[in-house]
């Protein structure tokens, strides 16, 4: 990341910063975005008292809170990945439905990233901050659209801040991966997407597009994909490959994999495959051979960098916080545009989700 500081420092760093602004009651700290008269954290690096999560990726939902607030769906995802004893106590709260914690007014709603990630809107004494979490604008049939809250403070991601990064739909790279298996009938397609959110959307878009075949999947992949299906994502007929899987039992097939497994002992089942890796990085020609790929496919969960300004915008937003990514792109840019702006450089974010 660029322009981190020390965690230790962020504190000191802001204190002489709030004044009567929203930042003299959320400001970041060595655990995270602290929320000051609510006593709460947002998707906090350590374990605290009480945190609201926005989504269940790993570098966003961690294990040890006493108290954990998110989505119905998000609760589901930290309970499968972290276990039911994964924090002290969950508490759902579904999309729009307004709680008060400490005076301050709290809702959660759609952020379009994964199924159940979350905005949250924060309201004390006549101000709103919007922490964003990750999201996209783009549109995914697996989770709810992310919904525009304007506000005097929008507390906004980077992973795509540059320009380079402008994001194909997603249902014209899906087009490419089917049109690519209909041309080779006698290969594995062997798709590497992350397991919350990307392997699912691919699923379901390939549906929607009229693929009515089995889709094979790798086991880390299978818990999720089944968690989906029983909260209302259908995603036809799925399987697990079996383990005494051949060569032959999967030409013209679809898998679905962990990016990390394309290359590892597992892959090699498959004879001459057509290995394709969905994610956002696949802009990237260097991370293409890094992949080593012969099908990317440019398909993010998060916004592309048309996006992250035009929401920026759409919000009306006196001021901008950058929580992580390419947060010095980003804070330049809106600064040459006239606006406030401002990296946080928070720890312990990643890009699981891509």
């Amino acid at each position: 990341m660029h322009g981190r500081r020390k965690a230790g420092s962020i504190s000191r760093f802001y204190s002489d910063m709030r004044s009567l602004g929203v930042d003299r009651w959320l400001y970041p700290t060595d655990r995270g975005l602290y929320c000051a008269p609510a006593d709460l954290y947002l998707d906090p690096a350590r374990p605290v008292a009480r945190a609201i999560i926005t989504h269940g990726h790993s570098d966003h939902a961690r294990a040890g809170h006493d108290a954990v607030l998110a989505t119905p769906e998000t609760v589901e995802v930290m309970k499968l990945r972290l276990g039911t004893d994964g924090a002290g106590r969950f508490e759902a709260a579904p999309y729009g439905e307004t709680r008060t914690l400490g005076g301050v007014t709290v809702r959660l709603v759609p952020a379009g990233h994964v199924l159940g990630s979350a905005q949250v809107v924060l309201e004390w004494q006549g101000q709103r901050a919007v922490v964003s979490g990750d999201y996209k604008r783009a549109p995914d049939p697996t989770c709810a659209p992310f919904e525009l809250v304007p506000c005097d403070v929008f507390v906004t991601e980077a992973t795509f801040a540059l320009p380079v990064f402008r994001h194909e739909p997603a249902e014209q790279e899906v087009g490419r991966l089917l049109a690519s298996i209909a041309r080779n009938p006698e290969r594995t397609h062997l798709v590497g997407a992350y397991g919350l959110g990307k392997a699912q959307r691919v699923m379901r878009l390939a549906r929607d597009a009229g693929y009515d075949a089995p889709i094979f999947l790798h086991g880390a992949l299978v818990e999720m994909t089944a968690l989906y299906e029983r909260l209302g994502v259908t995603l036809g007929d799925v399987r697990p490959v079996p383990l005494d899987a051949k060569p032959a039992d999967f030409a013209g097939a679809l898998v679905l994999c962990p990016p990390s497994a394309l290359g590892d002992r597992w892959s090699r089942r498959f004879a001459d495959p057509v290995t394709a890796f969905a994610s956002g990085w696949m802009r990237i020609r260097g991370r293409i051979r890094q992949a080593g790929v012969e099908l990317p496919l440019v398909i993010s969960d998060h916004a592309d960098w048309p996006e992250l300004i035009a929401t920026v915008t759409e919000t009306g937003a006196e001021d901008v916080w950058v929580t992580h990514g390419r947060d010095d792109a980003l804070v330049y840019e809106l600064a040459r545009r006239g606006r406030k702006a401002r990296a946080l450089s928070l720890v312990g974010f990643e890009d699981e989700g891509e």
